[in-house]
């Protein structure tokens, strides 16, 4: 099997929220997770994730800290998903670029399992609130 794709996702943390986004494509489409995508040529982590969250939400934050890799794979596609910790800056979150809505989510809400979400989101933010 080949290399696994590297992308990168924004954990984004607002008081006791999270921003998340519901996907427009697959191989989560209708699913609510993180705003993210694939980390470009001479990208750091950090930078993918920060861009990936202006692209989707028009959201600015600022990265903390890098909570870990989570592996990914399924028919047709392999990523390694770096966890990107962030702090909110600024913006008001749109749905744009390829998911079709966003919202802030009570953290309590996403750990409980609340949402239909991708693989892992609650665990994640779990991980991002103890972090904190």
């Amino acid at each position: 099997m080949s290399d696994p794709v590297r992308a990168a996702i924004a954990v984004v943390l607002r008081g006791h929220e999270v921003l998340l986004v519901r996907r427009r494509n697959p191989p989560d489409a209708g699913l609510w997770g993180y705003p993210g995508g694939r980390v470009e040529p001479g990208e750091s982590s950090e930078q993918a994730a920060l861009r990936e969250l202006r692209e989707e939400t028009g959201v600015r934050a600022r990265a903390r800290a890098r909570l870990g890799c989570l592996e990914i794979a399924g028919e047709g596609h392999r990523y390694c998903l770096d966890v990107v910790l962030c702090s909110y800056r600024s913006g008001v979150p749109g749905a744009a670029d390829d998911v079709d809505a966003v919202r802030w989510c009570g953290c309590d809400a996403v750990i409980s399992g609340r949402f239909p979400a991708s693989r892992d989101v609650d665990r994640i933010c779990l991980r991002a609130v103890a972090f904190h």
